[in-house]
């Protein structure tokens, strides 16, 4: 089936719930975000919500970073 992630056309099995697809894109769930058709999706219903003909997702990352500690000194 055809779904839009994050702007481009993806081609995936039928069927295929959130978690399904995150491990097949091989991300890491801890660290991401899912909206599906403009709605996020709580990680915990990942699990039973499974993906649709044309649904449209944004997969967000979350980055650690910025500037280390500075000293007080």
């Amino acid at each position: 089936m055809n779904l839009r992630i994050n702007g481009e056309d993806r081609e995936v099995a039928d069927n295929v719930s959130l978690t399904e697809l995150v491990a097949q894109l091989d991300l890491t769930p801890a660290r991401i975000a899912i909206e599906l058709n403009q709605n996020v999706v709580r990680r915990a219903n990942w699990p039973s919500t499974v993906l649709k003909e044309n649904d449209e997702l944004e997969i967000v990352h979350f980055v650690g970073g910025g500037k280390g500690r500075k000293s007080l000194q």
